[in-house]
Order: structure tokens, then sequence, then C-alpha cells
């Protein structure tokens, strides 16, 4: 996605070999009229595979799967990672490991917004070692829904992940996707999908 591209090119900030910084579009402020070219990319990608809902993660996952709902017409659960006082029955569970965090956490999703019959669309902000999807998979497989593929905002393809997931035999959907970030260059790779 070009768009994107540009906009990482423009203002994404490389703190280092292993971290991008792209809070002046995606993680702390957000451009909505890139969140809404990102919302129809998805959409236009995933648009036969059934959705019935959206899943993500707090907070950052929120924008651009917030408007790939719109597009697709179709609820968007995030999971929490903050316990909540309304959020202690029928939990869907998960523990995630943070890479820019380095920390742990747990994450949960109430079972009454996602079940059995359900198709689950994954959307993620970034994609590095790929903690994040698999916890969320898992509390897909936890509710009985069928996962239909994950969309990425930006793959960190130099990392595990995405290889990892498309073994698995994942549909993944990078719209950028970054070979390296050497020199404090951002170097993008091709796009790969399954």
């Amino acid at each position: 996605m070009q768009l994107l591209k540009q906009k990482i090119k423009d203002e994404g900030t490389v703190l280092n070999e292993q971290v991008l910084k792209v809070d002046s579009f995606l993680n702390h402020q957000i451009d909505p009229v890139l969140m809404q070219e990102i919302g129809k990319e998805f959409a236009d990608r995933f648009k036969k595979e059934g959705i019935t809902k959206i899943l993500t993660l707090e907070s950052s996952g929120i924008a651009p799967s917030v408007m790939t709902g719109l597009f697709l017409g179709v609820p968007v659960v995030f999971a929490r990672k903050r316990k909540s006082l309304t959020l202690t029955e029928n939990l869907l569970t998960a523990s995630v490991y943070s890479f820019t965090k380095q920390e742990e956490n747990p994450i949960a999703v109430s079972g009454n917004y996602l079940k059995a019959g359900d198709t689950v669309l994954i959307i993620d902000d970034f994609l590095a070692n790929g903690q994040a999807a698999k916890g969320l998979m898992e509390i897909t497989a936890q509710s009985g829904a069928k996962l239909a593929g994950i969309g990425i905002v930006i793959e960190k393809a130099f990392q595990d992940g995405g290889a990892e997931l498309r073994n698995l035999g994942v549909k993944v959907e990078s719209l950028a996707r970054i070979s390296s970030l050497a020199n404090r260059e951002v170097t993008f790779a091709e796009e790969v999908t399954i």
C-alpha cells in the first residue's frame, strides 16, 4: 500500500534496528484519512472470506479495525490488556508478550461477543514475533469461531512472526512489509500472501 509506505518514510522514526516509531499517525496520534484507506484495503483483501467479526488488541489495533469493520459492515471486538470491573464472566483469555514493552500481558475478550459460528478477521498494527497474533488466534479458537486470516498494518519481515503464521497456513495480509531498519533507514520487502 503505497500511501502507508510513504507515510512511514515521511513520518516514521527508526529508533534502532528493531524498533520503528510511527506514533504520529498510528500508535499515539491517528491519521483518520490514512486509517480510512487502510480499512478499505483490508476490506478489499478479505471481502470474500465471509467475515462476521473483527478481533484486535487494544489500543493501536482499534483504529484500523474500526475502519475495516465499517467497510465490511461487521462489529469490532478488542481484547483488553487491563483488568476491568465489568469484564469478569465468560472470558476468553491468552497471554501475550509485548516486544516493545518487554513484558507479558494477559488479554481477555468476553465470550458474549465472539462465538462459534463467527468468522474472524484479526487485525493488528505491527507483526514482529507474532505473539499478539498468536494470542488472538488462541482466543478465536477458544470461542469456537473460524479464523479467516490476519491483517497487519506494518510487518517487520526481518523477524519470525510472519513466516511462522504463514507456515501454519494462516492467510496473512500485511500492508507494508519492512525488510530492514539498518542504518536508521526503512527498507521495504515484497508482499507475501498465502
